[in-house]
């Protein structure tokens, strides 16, 4: 059975005694997940769903499991939300569930624009120990078995295409470099900028539960500090607020176990890894239907970003001499028109229509909407102009053998090119991008 959304969540929130919902508004971002902010009564809601069941194959926690997760973690102190009703199947708009809706706002670099990094930096701190403290006893919590996990990863890179150098040098190390068990903790797998919520510069809530599990703590910390997580600031890896020794220093005075550097490397590097899968993925979701929205295709795109943040997290394992080498010269651009409209030329005046005449239109998710489609459409006519190249399968294959390492001359400098053609195509305002060209190529 399937219904309205509205009909929907009615139902759901008539089992808990509140009225059906207004002001149903679809929020901004979630790669995976749909957000609803609605009022009910005097109540202001969330609704967290995945509009289609394919979407949760293969996760290894339901939603109802989630929601049990997420009233422990509150229940042991964490700034987690309070959940007030799942969604059924009888419902008929898919799976979730509806919590009361925090204040503050998420928006990364709001917060880091106001944000005294002393204060949101121990605050972080503390929620990050009261989640890896969450007592999970009879919830139905995955444990993660590094060495496994890992694995799957292979299975799913390989699956993708297995053709992206740069992703195959990231999986070498890390099938080279897993660190030893340790007693498993709950361990959020979301929790960076973005899935926060603050006012004021200072931390209200921990949102987006949907990847928990029971492993190393590290992964978390990590997974906050990526390049990509910090926003306007990729020059402090502390969550954008500050450096990883400073972040350690207040995670273990928070009450906090001992921060281990080489640990916190590998969790780097994995999720990174990880990240840049993810975004592959979201082109397979939208190819199978499940979700033909341009914002999945537009975030499948981005694995250019992590390609780049792995090769500078790899490189220091070159040669010097390798370091050192000069980078082979940019592929030229296609020569300008002269006669009709080219393609990409074709592509830009439809962005540029679309930001003149329909852009004062629209609001709320429309606008995210067009933003991302103009972004889209910025994508494919710089990659006909510029025809950056990011796959080559032999290499990719040398790479995961062994065959070819950062030691192989004028392979460093190679990957270097690549990883600057394609982000430079795909997402040139990436924060890093501007950092590596200076690192790179001397300007």
């Amino acid at each position: 059975m399937s219904a309205s959304l509205p009909e929907g969540l009615a139902a759901a929130l008539r089992r808990i005694g509140l009225p059906a919902p207004a002001a149903l508004e679809r929020l901004s971002g979630g790669a995976n997940m749909e957000s609803w902010r609605f009022t009910a009564g005097t109540k202001t809601c969330v609704l967290r769903r995945a509009p289609s069941l394919e979407m949760m194959a293969g996760r290894p926690m339901d939603h109802g499991g989630e929601a049990a997760l997420i009233r422990a973690a509150r229940a042991a102190g964490v700034m987690a939300p309070e959940v007030l009703v799942e969604l059924a199947p009888d419902d008929g708009i898919g799976s979730g569930y509806v919590m009361r809706a925090i204040s503050g706002s998420p928006d990364p670099n709001a917060f880091l624009a106001e944000a005294d990094p002393a204060l949101a930096i121990r605050d972080i701190a503390r929620e990050l120990v009261a989640t890896h403290r969450t007592d999970c006893t009879g919830l139905p919590v995955p444990v993660m078995d590094t060495a496994e996990a890992l694995g799957a990863l292979r299975e799913r890179f390989l699956e993708y295409g297995g053709d992206r150098p740069i992703l195959a040098l990231a999986l070498r190390w890390l099938e080279a470099n897993i660190p030893p068990p340790v007693t498993p903790r709950l361990v959020h797998g979301d929790f960076r900028l973005g899935n926060l919520m603050f006012e004021h510069g200072r931390l209200t809530g921990v949102l987006d539960w949907e990847l928990a599990h029971l492993g190393d703590w590290h992964e978390d910390l990590a997974f906050g500090c990526m390049t990509v997580w910090r926003f306007s600031r990729p020059d402090r890896p502390g969550y954008g607020l500050t450096t990883v020794e400073e972040l350690a220093a207040a995670y273990e005075e928070a009450g906090g176990d001992k921060f281990d550097p080489d640990r916190f490397r590998f969790w780097t590097i994995y999720r990174t890894f990880w990240w840049a899968l993810g975004c592959l993925q979201m082109g397979g979701y939208w190819r199978a239907g499940h979700d033909r929205s341009v914002e999945r295709v537009v975030v499948a795109r981005r694995t250019a970003e992590q390609e780049l943040d792995l090769l500078l997290l790899l490189e220091d394992m070159a040669p010097e001499a390798e370091r050192s080498r000069p980078l082979p010269p940019a592929a030229e651009p296609l020569p300008a028109t002269t006669g009709e409209p080219s393609g990409a030329e074709i592509l830009t005046a439809i962005s540029e229509w679309l930001g003149s005449e329909i852009k004062p239109l629209v609001s709320g998710r429309g606008k995210f909407d067009l933003a991302v489609a103009r972004n889209a459409l910025g994508i494919v006519a710089r990659e006909i102009e510029q025809r950056p190249s990011a796959t080559d399968a032999e290499l990719s294959a040398d790479l995961m053998s062994g065959k070819a390492d950062l030691a192989t001359p004028g392979l460093l400098a190679r990957l270097r090119r690549m990883a600057l053609a394609k982000l430079a195509a795909d997402m040139p305002k990436y924060p890093a991008l501007a950092a590596a060209r200076a690192k790179w190529e001397g300007n």
